[in-house]
């Protein structure tokens, strides 16, 4: 498991096992949410089993299956609530990280600009420069 940190508040990870719940409970966070439809993983690895391991150590656990085509503004807005509305850090997983990131860029442009965000997701070794153009658009349209 490799967690990676895009603000004090929110980290990204690849996929994560049942066996690595433990260690993220040790790390401090309070909620996990999962990115990941459950048609890309072997059942072992499917939300529910995650779940459940995951409530089972104390920690909330929210399912938002995202693929290029549910990247909406709805679904933007409800990974930034569901992220928001915790009382501690969140990790979020998926594939590798990447679609974790890229809805937390799309959410934060009301506050952040485009330099902000994508340093972010640099700094936590996602190079998202090519959502410049997206971020731009919304900065634009939020502020």
């Amino acid at each position: 498991m490799e967690i990676r940190p895009i603000t004090p508040r929110y980290a990204v990870s690849p996929q994560i096992t049942v066996e690595d719940v433990p260690a993220i409970a040790a790390a401090g966070f309070v909620k996990v949410i999962c990115n990941r439809p459950n048609v890309e993983v072997p059942s072992i690895m499917q939300s529910d089993a995650i779940g459940d391991a995951v409530r089972a150590a104390g920690m909330e656990y929210e399912v938002l299956e995202l693929t290029h085509q549910t990247m909406s503004p709805e679904n933007v807005k409800r990974q930034r609530d569901m992220a928001e509305s915790c009382s501690g850090p969140v990790l979020a997983y998926c594939a590798s990280g990447t679609r974790c990131s890229v809805v937390w860029a799309l959410g934060q442009c009301d506050h952040m600009s485009p330099d902000d965000i994508l340093s972010a997701t640099t700094d936590a070794g996602y190079q998202l420069e090519g959502l410049r153009p997206a971020l731009e658009q919304l900065r634009g349209t939020s502020g």
